[in-house]
């Protein structure tokens, strides 16, 4: 059984066994929302208009805002919809574009995380040679290889997850259309789907967060190697922030994607999957914004800049 794009679409069940619950996410998913956008467009804007912000690591850090913009406006607006009213139908060609988009993003999302890890062990490790090594075009070449292989996982994996032979009542236990999702929606066999889910998840979860493990074993090495307390507390200060963006957003995927087969664990994987869609697209900014002095200057020069031209 092949799907194509008019064959019926689907029911995207979400919270619906929690009626009560519906209008309280749709706050919390609206507000994250506008979070998301306002912080990450903000960073953007900062990493391109500040000049001190000029470095690789804003460059990487820009394009994980672009990233999380793009990922959460994949899914949330027929989120929104879904949680607000009755109607929780998606089209079939609705439920693979956001399938696709939703694939790409999440793993360029992971690749994205480790090439910071990288930037970050450059940076405390060798420091003498930083700007040697993280040269813009590598900046460029790594940031390409992160979008180029969550295009390619997602050109693979998205028209096998589509072909599966769905169940007449075509209920997607999720509040997104998504491979785990979609793969129990199936009344064939899923056997192949399961192993490539199984062999995609090592190759885009566990190598890349083993990778960013292995780095901060390297840095903290290092760390503890400087003598100045100050010293330390700074190198620490430019490495928190990326590893509690990689804490939040690893420890919520791998709850979805390698989750054991019972229905606690799905009701459980449901809401790991909503605060990877939506909340922590909009605590990155505050993570970094917070927990980082270059970002609040450049955001009070582009302050003084914006009041100085409106009184002159």
């Amino acid at each position: 059984m092949v799907n194509q794009s008019s064959a019926p679409g689907f029911l995207l069940l979400g919270f619906s066994e929690h009626p009560g619950l519906e209008r309280t996410l749709f706050v919390v998913v609206f507000t994250s929302y506008l979070l998301t956008l306002v912080g990450n467009t903000l960073i953007i804007l900062l990493s391109v208009l500040d000049p001190k912000l000029h470095s690789p690591m804003y460059f990487f850090l820009s394009n994980l805002s672009f990233l999380d913009l793009c990922f959460t406006t994949s899914c949330v607006p027929q989120m929104l919809v879904n949680l607000w009213g009755p109607k929780k139908t998606i089209s079939f060609l609705g439920c693979s574009v956001q399938l696709f988009i939703f694939l790409s993003l999440g793993t360029t999302e992971c690749i994205l995380l480790t090439v910071m890890a990288f930037d970050r062990y450059v940076a405390v490790c060798q420091p003498l040679h930083y700007a040697t090594i993280i040269h813009p075009r590598l900046c460029w070449q790594l940031a390409s290889v992160a979008w180029v292989i969550g295009l390619v996982e997602s050109v693979v994996q998205t028209p096998s997850t589509l072909r599966l032979p769905f169940c007449p009542h075509r209920q997607v236990d999720d509040f997104v259309c998504e491979v785990p999702a979609l793969i129990r929606l199936s009344c064939g066999d899923t056997s192949y789907n399961e192993i490539q889910m199984a062999v995609a998840s090592v190759f885009i979860l566990v190598v890349p967060l083993s990778l960013i493990l292995v780095s901060y074993g390297a840095i903290t090495r290092a760390v503890l190697r400087i003598n100045s307390a100050k010293g330390r507390r700074k190198a620490f200060g430019t490495c928190s922030s990326h590893l509690t963006v990689v804490t939040l957003f690893y420890s919520s995927v791998i709850a979805v994607y390698l989750q054991p087969k019972n229905p606690y664990a799905q009701e459980r994987g449901k809401f790991f999957g909503l605060f990877y869609a939506v909340g922590t697209p909009s605590l990155n900014p505050l993570i970094y914004t917070l927990r980082n002095k270059e970002v609040t200057r450049a955001f009070r020069r582009l302050l003084e800049k914006e009041m100085g031209l409106t009184q002159s």
